[in-house]
């Protein structure tokens, strides 16, 4: 009788996890931005939709359907000078239950002098025993613009779900002109649940957002302040270095991105991408 050779269960994992990459440039041509170089590996993909406004729009999109354990995506994207970009995502992105290994996700930013670039993708939604590494690298030129917004969602409120425990670290550095100006780190590790009904974290909120704006100063805040006086949600902004963050923290996830979409739309002038508001 033959024996079959079986390859050892983390093998088998290993060889079915998800691996995608994008990579992609835009440069302006006259008053037109135009689509560069383009590479695509794996699970990811970029699509360029009709502008919804000055500039260029790409859509990424993650064939695997979403992102388990062990999986690595790799984003990169480049602003040429004086071109102007909007990046979003097809759909929420799901981040499935763990085995073990960490999901790996990496994203590189940059923009050369007189760019403009807004980083907008829709949510990222963790499952319960969900475990996510994040790493966001931005380069500006100092005469950039930036506006990033990212907004994270622990568990489906729709369908009762909360997320008890996991592993949520995300990694943010930003340079201007070649100098650090801003780096941070937000670790949720083991008994998450726990961490956010903290009042220092989260206070039972399960939706948490983050937007940084470049050049941002005390009148992006006055702004804010202004946009949020009625909101149901919590919502705080500072200005340093040239830039402002501002936070959001939400019992509902549907609060937290219509406050983000109202902050944007009345202390940047943004427009937020057509998915967005479907």
């Amino acid at each position: 009788m033959a024996l079959l050779n079986v390859a050892p269960a983390s093998e088998t994992f290993a060889a079915n996890r998800a691996v995608g990459e994008v990579a992609f440039d835009v440069r302006a041509s006259g008053d037109v931005t135009r689509r560069g170089a383009v590479r695509e590996a794996g699970s990811l993909r970029v699509r360029f939709p009709s502008p919804e406004q000055a500039g260029l729009s790409a859509m990424l999109l993650n064939t695997a359907g979403g992102i388990a354990g062990g999986d690595r995506f790799d984003i990169e994207a480049s602003v040429g000078a004086n071109a102007a970009l909007t990046v979003t995502t097809a759909a929420a992105e799901k981040v499935y239950r763990s085995h073990g290994p960490d999901a790996l996700v990496n994203i590189r930013l940059k923009a050369e002098q007189g760019a403009r670039l807004s980083w907008l993708p829709q949510e990222t939604i963790l499952f319960d025993r969900a475990r996510v590494m994040r790493s966001i690298e931005i380069e500006l030129a100092e005469e950039a613009a930036l506006v990033l917004a990212e907004i994270v969602v622990f568990g489906r409120l729709a369908m009762g779900e909360r997320v008890s425990s996991g592993r949520f670290i995300d990694r943010w550095r930003l340079r201007r002109g070649g100098k650090l100006v801003f780096a941070e780190n937000v670790r949720l590790d083991g008994d998450v649940g726990a961490a956010l009904h903290r009042s220092a974290s989260a206070n039972g909120g399960i939706a948490i957002g983050t937007a940084l704006v470049v050049p941002g100063d005390e009148a992006v805040v006055a702004r804010v302040r202004e946009a949020s006086e009625k909101f149901g949600s919590e919502v705080g902004a500072s200005a340093w270095n040239g830039f402002a963050m501002i936070r959001f923290c939400a019992h509902d996830p549907v609060w937290l991105r219509a406050h983000m979409v109202a902050v944007l739309t009345h202390a940047v002038s943004l427009t937020p991408p057509r998915l967005w508001l479907s």
